[in-house]
């Protein structure tokens, strides 16, 4: 892998609190260690040079945790004072970053993705980013998109849908042309850029069919619970 990664992980997981109160939603245990001990050991395989974490509610449980190293891998922290929204949490993080194109997962999603197969066809297509979709059946959970010659073309707002492609959560940036756009602190990364720039530019898919799993609701956590038990 050639690319850095950003880790949004600055969540105050609201609708775990009643079960896991005080605890960010990066750091509640699934399979008993953390969630995002998870998520970092699956980043490691691909061997990147760097992770950065961009944290917030919280963060000196994650930065105490675990430090600035992950099994060899070194990890940098953006810390976000007030909350900026995912637009500027990236925004922040990629100052840090020294690839000319970033990764970027939820620190709340876990989606196996091959990242190295991802990043070649990204680099091949010359996108603006490469966005992970993952084949869903009877859902409304979450919004979809629509693909036209090899092109994202529009995201679809979340309603109930027989079969679609949703939108993941796992990105490659390529951080100069993002950079170019003159951004505010505070802004909805969903949005303010994918939204409003998905016509513009060259919005590429990458189609996987890995498991995939959210754990910001009660009952996808427990289910985490079950399923993480044979996946790590």
């Amino acid at each position: 892998m050639k690319s850095d990664v950003i880790v949004l992980a600055g969540g105050l997981g609201t609708r775990l609190q009643n079960l896991l109160p005080g605890i960010p939603k990066p750091m509640v245990p699934v399979n008993n260690q953390p969630f995002l001990k998870c998520l970092l050991g699956y980043l490691n395989k691909f061997r990147p040079s760097r992770i950065i974490l961009s944290v917030g509610y919280r963060h000196e449980l994650i930065s105490g945790y675990f430090k600035d190293n992950f099994e060899g891998t070194e990890l940098l922290y953006s810390v976000e004072e007030f909350p900026l929204g995912t637009g500027g949490a990236i925004l922040k993080s990629i100052q840090l970053s020294k690839s000319e194109n970033v990764f970027i997962l939820n620190g709340d999603t876990f989606f196996d993705v091959d990242l190295d197969e991802m990043e070649n066809q990204h680099f091949s297509n010359h996108a603006d980013i490469t966005i992970a979709l993952k084949e869903m059946r009877n859902f409304e959970r979450y919004g979809s998109v629509f693909i036209q010659d090899n092109r994202i073309t529009k995201f679809i707002e979340k309603q109930f849908v027989e079969r679609g492609q949703i939108n993941a959560g796992t990105y490659l940036l390529n951080k100069q042309r993002f950079m170019e756009n003159n951004w505010p602190e505070k802004f909805s990364f969903e949005k303010e850029y994918l939204e409003k720039f998905v016509e513009k530019g060259f919005f590429a898919p990458f189609f996987a069919d890995g498991y995939f799993i959210d754990i910001g609701i009660p009952e996808d956590y427990m289910k985490a619970q079950h399923d993480f038990k044979t996946i790590f």
